[in-house]
């Protein structure tokens, strides 16, 4: 457990993420029927013809009280450097059931399928929108970056080839990416669970015990490598959400695969400076996605 100093660094450390007013997008387009499939999208605040595109997937644990808007300031961050920017909305978790089989106090974990279904329609609806709504960006370079839970979906959306042959959202090669950009990312679930991260979220992800070993090898992403796709992990070393060796054990996983994947470690930054525009640690992650974006 942090310490009273290390706690309250945090908790100042998330309310200044949270301290931005949310920013509007540019325009918003559907990728389904559902309220949750939709796609903000920011341009590029300069005259540059052709951008690199960020998709950008926002944390909260896959749980339904935390959208995309919370993450819209570090968005409009990215475009104010230059990239054009689309914003995934996805299913989350409800609320839990009072009593009985599933009762966990509070919003369950993300939905399965829906949420992984729901980040794949996106990313293969992208092309398309980006074309008709946003002719600024170039797909051809496109970066993807997601912070915690969000991180976890940026990796497996970058991993969707290596999925067993079984999986409906298996592609039959890699996503056209210039790479991936995770944020302190949920990136393996065995870790995670041992560590409770965010209550155990990993573990109601994939719908309970009786189904986690099912259900893992088509959702964490430290078992779908290599994926051939360049990778860079940021973590802040004090991250007491989402702690240092979950992204650590995703590297090791990814050594032992034969892949590298930088992993970007910052000293005295905790969870949330990473997506805070006030924060020096949200420079360096725009650092890390232009280099592999340009």
């Amino acid at each position: 457990m942090p310490d009273d100093a290390a706690a309250a660094r945090a908790a100042a450390e998330e309310e200044s993420a949270f301290s931005h007013p949310p920013v509007d997008p540019d325009v918003s387009a559907a990728y389904g029927d559902h309220p949750d499939q939709v796609i903000d999208f920011y341009a590029p605040r300069d005259e540059v013809a052709l951008t690199p595109l960020v998709v950008v997937l926002h944390g909260g644990a896959w749980r339904a009280p935390y959208d995309r808007r919370h993450i819209t300031p570090f968005a409009d961050f990215l475009a104010r450097r230059g990239f054009a920017v689309a914003n995934v909305e996805y299913r989350r978790g409800a609320v839990a059931p009072e009593s009985g089989e599933g009762a966990v106090g509070g919003p369950v974990a993300g939905r399965w399928p829906d949420t992984f279904d729901d980040v794949a329609a996106a990313l293969d609806a992208l092309p398309a929108l980006v074309r008709e709504v946003l002719p600024q960006a170039d797909p051809r370079r496109t970066v993807i970056t997601g912070h915690s839970a969000g991180g976890h979906l940026a990796l497996w959306a970058a991993a969707r080839h290596v999925l067993p042959a079984d999986a409906p959202w298996r592609t039959d090669r890699p996503a056209p990416l210039r790479g991936v950009v995770a944020l302190a990312p949920i990136a393996d679930f065995a870790v995670a669970g041992k560590l409770d991260v965010c209550g155990g979220a990993a573990l109601q992800l994939l719908g309970g015990e009786a189904q986690f070993g099912d259900r893992r090898p088509y959702a964490d992403p430290s078992l779908l490598l290599p994926t051939g796709i360049a990778t860079t992990l940021v973590q802040g070393r004090t991250d007491t959400v989402v702690p240092e060796a979950v992204a650590e054990s995703y590297a090791d996983a990814a050594a032992k695969a034969g892949e590298v994947v930088g992993l970007t470690l910052l000293e005295d930054v905790g969870h949330f400076p990473l997506i805070d525009p006030a924060a020096d640690a949200c420079a360096v992650v725009v650092e890390e996605i232009a280099q592999l974006a340009w």
